[in-house]
């Protein structure tokens, strides 16, 4: 039975599914000190759950600025 593999994100990969620059997501990850699953070469990999939470902090970053979109 075959299963599933988790699909991994570098922060690059994260930022453009997002529409985001990719220095928003890095300082999400820095600032909220969201640790990564694991190591593809030197780029930092994040699955899915984690991906949520950082798109969830700049949904609420953004509200508290009052910006529109992301």
């Amino acid at each position: 039975m075959p299963t599933e593999i988790p699909s991994l994100l570098t922060v690059g990969q994260i930022a453009k599914q997002l529409g985001v620059d990719t220095h928003r997501v890095a300082y999400v990850i820095r600032s909220r000190r969201i640790q990564p699953c694991g190591r593809a070469g030197i780029f930092r990999v994040f699955d899915e759950a984690a991906v949520h939470w950082i798109a969830s902090e700049l949904r609420r970053i953004a509200a508290d600025r009052g910006e529109q979109g992301t």
